[in-house]
């Protein structure tokens, strides 16, 4: 287990932790959790910069899911699946600078809240 643990990155959704013990960074969002390195996390960092949400949205635009742009794995039969607001969380969550508590303030956007309204 870590001790030596520094809280990087938060959002509603996870947050970024970098173990000063083992050098690795902890990426927890939602329901999933990744251990990476220093050069794995930038990959994913310009991976998820490279995305064209438009193009998947476009592609699965007539899918019953509500998650349409996918975040593929080394394993095969394993995609991991994103909505447009969870994948703004993400890149919101990797897009750390170094972080100090006192300036850690976080303002709510239109976007951020995850709320389906039916006008009666």
């Amino acid at each position: 287990m870590c001790k030596s643990v520094k809280v990087l990155s938060k959002v509603n959704s996870g947050e970024l932790l970098f173990c000063e013990d083992c050098e690795l960074f902890h990426l927890a969002f939602n329901n999933l959790f990744f251990v990476l390195n220093y050069d794995e996390l930038e990959r994913l960092k310009v991976y998820m910069e490279d995305i064209d949400i438009e193009y998947w949205e476009d592609k699965y635009e007539n899918a019953t899911v509500r998650r349409k742009i996918p975040l593929p794995s080394t394993q095969e039969n394993l995609v991991i699946m994103f909505s447009r607001q969870e994948l703004k969380e993400l890149k919101t969550l990797l897009s750390f600078n170094d972080y100090e508590e006192s300036n850690f303030i976080k303002f709510l956007s239109v976007d951020d809240i995850d709320y389906h309204l039916i006008l009666n």
